[in-house]
């Protein structure tokens, strides 16, 4: 067992990775399909822009427990609205320690995240993930299976209020 996850262990504390990432509002094609001959084209309304998630996985050390924290912004994240994640990343952890796992991100290690992180030491102790092992950290994974599998070839149809968008389907009578 690793000397982070002994801590956590001793501590009954909750291991949580953590990550973020931005994604294209346009979605990447992973797959088409059309009539032999005839080039697919696949159109959509949405415009070139780009939005920002970030994601906890936490894991009790015993491996009985998983929780998911997604979030989701229009920026991308500074180190100001990070502390606002976990805020909510803290209401969500209530009455429990937290061990945080996360990368090198520069926002995550400026002097005001610090003095953020120094005020909540009585719940969150915050571990550095080694640089260039993104294998390390399972919300990549989250990353990799969100915009290579379920986002890739979406399309949003123009639909009324209330009903939720559906993924491009192939053309009728295409095998």
């Amino acid at each position: 067992m690793a000397a982070d996850q002994k801590g956590a262990a001793a501590n009954s504390a909750w291991l949580v990775f953590f990550d973020e990432s931005g994604i294209s509002l346009i979605p990447p094609v992973r797959r088409t399909w059309s009539q032999r001959g005839h080039t697919p084209i696949l159109r959509h309304r949405m415009a070139w822009k780009r939005a920002s998630m970030a994601a906890a996985l936490g894991y009790r050390p015993d491996g009985t427990k998983a929780r998911l924290c997604f979030h989701l912004q229009q920026d991308a994240y500074d180190t100001d609205s990070l502390i606002g994640v976990l805020e909510q990343l803290a209401s969500f952890y209530t009455g429990h320690q937290v061990v945080l796992l996360w990368d090198g991100l520069s926002a995550h290690w400026s002097y005001k995240m610090r003095a953020h992180l120094d005020a909540q030491r009585d719940w969150l102790t915050v571990e550095r993930l080694p640089a260039y092992a993104p294998e390390l950290n399972p919300v990549e994974y989250l990353w990799a299976n969100l915009k290579g599998g379920e986002l890739a070839n979406f399309r949003r149809r123009h639909h009324r209020r209330g009903r939720r968008p559906r993924p491009a389907r192939h053309p009728a009578g295409l095998q």
